[in-house]
């Protein structure tokens, strides 16, 4: 396959998904915006697709609380063909409130069955930063393991957020044991530069060991994205579509030497290789 085609998905309030097209067309694939509704009408349209990606930006304005009401929309009207989607080896990025939807979707995640006629029970969700405020910053990022498409070849990148509910916790201990064990939470925040690396180098306790605001909203062992087992679908907090070109780098008047792309721009040249 010369040009894989990504569907971008949208919804109101979904605001990142320009440039989140433009940085695929960039990569080499032919990328469509597509709003739910569209999807809804006709799901079948999935089928010409081997990229679905979840857009930032604050989907049904986040009402309820972020991500929820498209990820409900999701799972009660979509979640087969979306599942087919996945389950045909495609693959599934979600970016910022993209994440968000994917957990509450149950897409990147699966919930748990449910205990004694009890409702399904979510794995992990993404919480208020502990700040208690909207975080929009640059944080540099380790990749762990190799496990994710997305991240192949990739050992860090220096990404910007802009999130107010970006904590990842897990239900319990257990979860989030499996969770590392499995080389799922592939991407993690780390310590500004002038911080060293004590704090990277710390064993992970269930807590973060990164302080704010390198961690940029208390998320449990620092996680920044995680994938699912196959390593096809992720969800990341931070905007790769907003470094894609070293020009986007908030320094990049006083680099000596510009490097020759961004670092959010691998994981799209990664979802385009996967194909080729």
């Amino acid at each position: 396959m010369s040009q894989p085609r990504v569907l971008v998905l949208r919804a109101p309030g979904t605001n990142c998904d320009l440039e989140t097209a433009h940085a695929f067309e960039r990569a080499g694939a032919v990328a469509e915006r597509l709003h739910v509704e569209r999807v809804r009408e006709n799901p079948k349209v999935l089928d010409d697709f081997q990229v679905l990606c979840l857009a930032g930006g604050f989907s049904y304005g986040d009402d309820v609380s972020a991500g929820r009401i498209l990820g409900n929309q999701i799972r009660l009207k979509l979640g087969d063909d979306f599942r087919r989607f996945r389950d045909a080896g495609k693959l599934i990025l979600g970016i910022c409130n993209g994440f968000q939807i994917l957990l509450k979707s149950g897409l990147l995640l699966e919930d748990d069955a449910p205990k004694s006629g009890g409702p399904p029970s979510a794995q992990a969700t993404l919480a208020l930063n502990e700040s208690g405020r909207y975080e929009d910053r640059w944080v540099r990022l380790a990749v762990r393991g190799d496990k994710c498409v997305f991240f192949s070849g990739v050992e860090s990148m220096y990404l910007p957020v802009a999130h107010a509910e970006g904590k990842f916790v897990t239900r319990d201990a257990e979860v989030l044991a499996q969770l590392e064990a499995a080389g799922q939470a592939c991407l993690k925040y780390r310590p500004l530069e002038e911080e060293g690396s004590a704090a990277a180098a710390a064993p992970s306790s269930g807590t973060h060991t990164v302080p704010y605001p390198a961690n940029p909203n208390g998320a449990t062992n620092d996680i920044a994205g995680i994938c699912d087992p196959t390593g096809r679908v992720c969800g990341l907090m931070p905007h790769p579509e907003r470094h894609i070109d070293a020009t986007q780098h908030p320094r990049w008047t006083r680099m000596k030497q510009l490097p020759p792309e961004g670092d959010g721009f691998a994981i799209f040249k990664n979802a385009v290789r996967y194909f080729r």
